[in-house]
């Protein structure tokens, strides 16, 4: 077998704490369990990366717009914004570990997670 390693795919996770990043990339999804459409993002430095999903619902709202403001992109009420307005923008990101009950097997799983989004 054959594994094609991509540029940027050999850098670490980027350690705990708060990092100056980048955003470099964008994927758009749906959630496997709700259908709730996401998009993730990839935060990323000379150290290394984290990818953060960012769930487009109520309770994802604020989360998602905190992000916006950190990377200077104003937002108004009945103005759609674009995702990939994000690539190219620099932020400063909190990076720790969270844990949660899978919902599939009710397993408690952690992920590597990115908050408190500030201005960079």
């Amino acid at each position: 077998m054959k594994i094609q390693v991509e540029e940027g795919q050999d850098k670490a996770f980027l350690p705990d704490g708060r990092h100056t990043v980048e955003i470099t990339d964008i994927e758009e999804g749906t959630s496997e369990h709700q259908n709730v459409p996401f998009f993730a993002v990839r935060f990323e430095n000379e150290d290394g990366f984290v990818n953060q999903r960012f769930y487009n619902s109520p309770a994802g709202l604020p989360i998602i717009l905190g992000l916006y403001e950190a990377a200077g992109i104003a937002h108004e009420a009945g103005k759609d914004l674009d995702t990939k307005q994000l690539i190219g923008k620099k932020v400063s990101i909190e990076v720790g570990d969270r844990s949660y009950a899978d919902p599939a097997t009710g397993n408690e799983r952690t992920l590597r997670q990115a908050s408190g989004f500030q201005a960079a």
